[in-house]
Parts: C-alpha cells; structure tokens; sequence
C-alpha cells in the first residue's frame, strides 16, 4: 500500500534530500510533491532532479497569508498527501491551513523543544549557555514548535562553542531522525494518546 508524502521547504532542501535518498521510492513510501515557500529555494531543483512535482508558493505573491496558505492546501490536497513534512520551512502557517491538515503534518527543529523555539534555535542555545543540545521531530498545531513530541535525540555540546561544528552535527542527526519518523507514521507504529494528546506513542521496531 502506497504512503505519499508532500514536502514543504524554504532554502537549500538538505533534508528533503535526505528523505529522496533513504525513504522515497522505498516501502511504498512516495514523495509526490515538494512546495517551497520562495523561488530559487535549493529545494526545488533537488525535487525536479528526482521527477518529483514542484510548486512556488511565495508570500509577496498574494494579498494575503490566509490566501496563500489557501491556494498551498489545495495544491497539496490535488496530490493526495498522507502527511505532510515541514523541511524548513521558515513561515507559520494558519490555523485553518493546519486544521485542514490536523494530525497529518511534522516538523524537523533544531533544539530540544520545548527549550528554545522559533528561529535561532542553536543560536539561542549557546546564548543560553547549555551543555545539551537536539534535534526534535514533532507534530506541528497552531502554536510555533509547540506541537507534540514524535522523536528527539541529545548530544553534548562542546566547550568550544564552534557554531558550525554545532550546526554540522545537529543536520547530521536531522538527515537520521527526520526518515525515521516518516518511516515510522508509515508503518503506522505512531499513535497519539487519547486521553492526553500531548502524549506520542512510538512503536519501535527491534
């Protein structure tokens, strides 16, 4: 049984990349369309070398966010996406985009939410000072990195503080993390509780 993903991007499209790489094509997993947020974004030309549809969704070309997250969903819905993954995607969608969507629809963060987010994330982090940092996988709601918890992995952060380093290792465990939660919605092995929403049950495989 075929499992179609869209995702959503705004720059270079490195995790998109990773998804192409290790999940697309795989398990009946299909990436079957890409949407980036402004043109020229890095991610487009990954998804055209893979045959994969694009479309430009660009904020400066409507009058408004609520219309352009109007015209996105029905494009994304023509594709028939059972989830959708933000990939960077650097804009907050509206409400009614994400209730059209509810319960279908992850997100890659650089931190270990709830710490830190929004923009900036390993930035604030070092700011902060903390000895640990992450990447999270998490639901997205209405709220900003505020969805729950699917996936999150820990390292220790260097006495060092070179954020480049730092930026390396985290889109390292990203290019992991992020196929492994698809994979896993995939398999249907995630569930959220009902009795406490905030609550993700992850099946694991051994």
């Amino acid at each position: 049984m075929s499992f179609y993903i869209a995702v959503l991007v705004s720059g270079e499209g490195t995790n998109l990349q990773a998804l192409l790489d290790s999940v697309h094509g795989r398990e009946g997993i299909e990436i079957v369309a890409v949407a980036a947020s402004r043109v020229g974004a890095g991610g487009l030309a990954r998804a055209e070398r893979a045959g994969v549809e694009t479309g430009v969704f660009a904020l400066g070309d409507y009058q408004s966010r609520a219309e352009r997250d109007a015209d996105l969903a029905d494009w994304l819905d023509r594709h028939g996406p059972d989830l959708l993954v933000l990939a960077g995607f650097m804009e907050v969608l509206t409400p009614e985009f994400i209730h059209r969507f509810a319960g279908r629809i992850i997100n890659v963060h650089p931190a270990l939410l709830p710490a830190f987010p929004g923009v900036r994330a390993i930035e604030q982090a070092l700011e902060y000072g903390v000895k640990v940092a992450g990447v999270t996988i998490h639901f997205v709601d209405e709220g900003v990195d505020t969805g729950p918890v699917l996936l999150q992995e820990a390292f220790d952060l260097p006495y060092h503080r070179d954020i480049a380093k730092i930026e390396e290792r985290v889109h390292q465990i990203e290019h992991r993390l992020l196929p492994a939660a698809v994979r896993l919605i995939a398999q249907g092995r995630v569930r959220v509780d009902p009795d406490n929403p905030r609550l993700v049950h992850v099946d694991v495989p051994d």
